[in-house]
């Protein structure tokens, strides 16, 4: 299974995309946060050479391949509640996560 997302979040991202003037979505993983590991966007002109890229409803997403590994089988969804308004990672390979969802451990 490969990454998944939501309507909300292929709306939003593609919103975003639009008014960033940037057509890519990177998703990725680094090494931080209070888990030890943290999920980052970032809108792009164009994916890397080896990155792996996919298509959702019009919004073009980019992910290198080492990010790749830890985000197989996540969805992605976008919140606009009283409590959150961001975009959600639902990784079933995260352990544990901490409160605020930006950073995991494996």
């Amino acid at each position: 299974m490969a990454i998944a997302f939501t309507d909300a979040a292929v709306n939003r991202g593609k919103e975003l995309a639009t008014e960033k003037g940037n057509p890519w979505l990177r998703l990725g993983i680094r090494g931080g946060g209070c888990s030890g590991l943290s999920y980052f966007m970032d809108f792009v002109q164009q994916p890397e050479d080896k990155d792996k890229q996919f298509e959702f409803d019009g919004l073009q997403v980019c992910v290198d391949r080492k990010s790749y590994l830890y985000l197989v089988g996540t969805e992605i969804d976008f919140e606009s509640t009283l409590v959150r308004n961001g975009f959600v990672f639902n990784n079933p390979a995260a352990k544990r996560s901490c409160s605020c969802g930006e950073s995991f451990a494996l």
